[in-house]
């Protein structure tokens, strides 16, 4: 029987959507179905959902919940990673408050920025303790890591964890989805053609065509320049102006692009956030409110009349690629092997991949347009140096990710991000290794 762990289980909600999605494939076939997580309440949750949805729909899976990480990993065939060292609290607030002493603000803080560094640093050897089991107990597992930052993370993985890794995410999949609902041109979805490359939060609509092949691309920035449309897209204003101003629209929504460039968060030009609709403090302020409705949620999601619809997840198709030899396509965060040419060797870049029986099998894609390789070369920078430094645990390599980082180098001075970093330093202690 082939078997599936999923790390952080306790994401009752995300795992609702893989797990769900595997019970709605019918084809996988016997499925066991190991939940790990170190939050026993939480885990007793995500079970009974599961178990609920997998008698509703006369699943194939065989659930058992785990506190032992040994024994959730023994024998896995799949690895679903869906962890989040510290939580909110303490970790996430202190992200926010710590920067914002130094008038630095952020969004979501999970992917780049001096957030998205340390929220790396501190989850780094979490995995490498999951690497270790699973060296152990089940070599060949094909980890699906859902864990930001996600670059960074299956990054490490890759290049020092010896582990069979792919870093995977759902912005893909909505990118042509939002904006040509956002522009009115909701008839052209069912049949347009995407090509899509970069990096993980920041790849490329590098084309869109309709079913004849021709470019939407036109149509697209006429109608979001025509004023038209202003109001539908009060929600994605910064991904827009990216598109004007550079010519391909990307992957990730506004509110992560506002902090992954030197342009729109801004204490020298606070009217920016006004005219862009800029959510600061986005992510703790739906933390606060996930937490706030989980009680009621909770009734909902373990009630025995739960229900479940596929969702956009790629995990179900590729264990079912897997397992049958149904080939599937995806997109996914690998090593970059020559696949983007104008991107740095060992970035990890997101492209397009096939999934059979042999694995997951990444595409080439050539060069990106060289404005777009730029804008992602200074977030590869600081992914690589972050990676360095959680290898070498050295303090001057994270000092130096955050002195290349767009946002926080465009607002502070050196001086200021290296305190700002040894603040952070102090505040997480107890969550990181000791840095020299």
């Amino acid at each position: 029987m082939t078997k599936l762990t999923f790390m952080g289980a306790g994401s009752t909600v995300f795992a609702k959507n893989v797990l769900g999605d595997c019970i709605l494939t019918p084809e996988i076939g016997a499925l066991e179905v190991a939940l790990y997580d170190i939050d026993p309440v939480r885990l007793e949750d995500s079970r009974l959902m599961l178990e609920n949805i997998n008698k509703k729909y006369n699943g194939k899976l065989k659930i058992t919940a785990y506190t032992n990480r040994l024994e959730a990993l023994s024998g896995a065939d799949f690895v679903v990673n869906a962890i989040q060292v510290g939580g909110y609290e303490p970790c996430t607030v202190t992200d926010f408050e710590v920067p914002k002493k130094y008038g630095l603000r952020q969004t979501i803080a999970d992917t780049l920025g001096i957030g998205g560094i340390f929220r790396a640093l501190r989850t780094i050897p979490v995995l490498e303790d999951f690497a270790g089991d699973m060296h152990k107990v089940c070599p060949n597992a094909l980890f699906l890591n859902y864990t930001n930052p996600m670059a960074m993370l299956t990054g490490y993985m890759l290049r020092y964890l010896d582990l069979n890794a792919i870093g995977l995410c759902h912005s893909v999949q909505g990118c042509a989805k939002g904006l040509l609902e956002t522009l009115g041109m909701e008839e052209y979805l069912p049949t347009c053609k995407t090509n899509i490359a970069g990096i993980n939060h920041q790849a490329w609509l590098l084309s869109i065509e309709d079913k004849n092949g021709n470019d939407l691309y036109p149509e697209i920035k006429r109608r979001s320049l025509s004023g038209e449309y202003t109001e539908k897209m009060q929600w994605d204003l910064v991904r827009h102006d990216i598109m004007h101003r550079f010519g391909y629209y990307n992957t990730e929504s506004s509110e992560h692009t506002a902090e992954y460039n030197p342009y729109y968060i801004k204490y020298k030009y606070p009217e920016l956030i006004k005219r862009f609709n800029i959510p600061l403090d986005e992510y703790p302020r739906r933390c606060v409110e996930q937490i706030k409705g989980w009680q009621e949620l909770r009734e909902k999601v373990v009630s025995t009349e739960i229900e479940h619809n596929k969702s956009n997840e790629f995990a179900a198709p590729i264990i079912n690629a897997v397992v049958n030899n149904v080939p599937y396509e995806i997109h996914a965060s690998v090593l970059n092997k020559g696949l983007i040419t104008n991107l740095p060797q060992d970035a990890c870049v997101e492209v397009k991949c096939l999934v059979d029986r042999s694995g997951v099998n990444p595409c080439y894609v050539g060069a990106l347009p060289e404005q777009l390789a730029a804008l992602n070369r200074t977030n590869i920078n600081v992914q690589n140096l972050t990676i360095q430094a959680a290898k070498e645990r050295k303090k001057d390599l994270v000092y130096m990710a955050a002195y290349l980082d767009p946002h926080t180098s465009a607002e502070l001075s050196l001086d200021d991000i290296k305190s700002l970093c040894d603040d952070l330093f102090e505040a997480h202690n107890g969550w990181l290794p000791e840095y020299k």
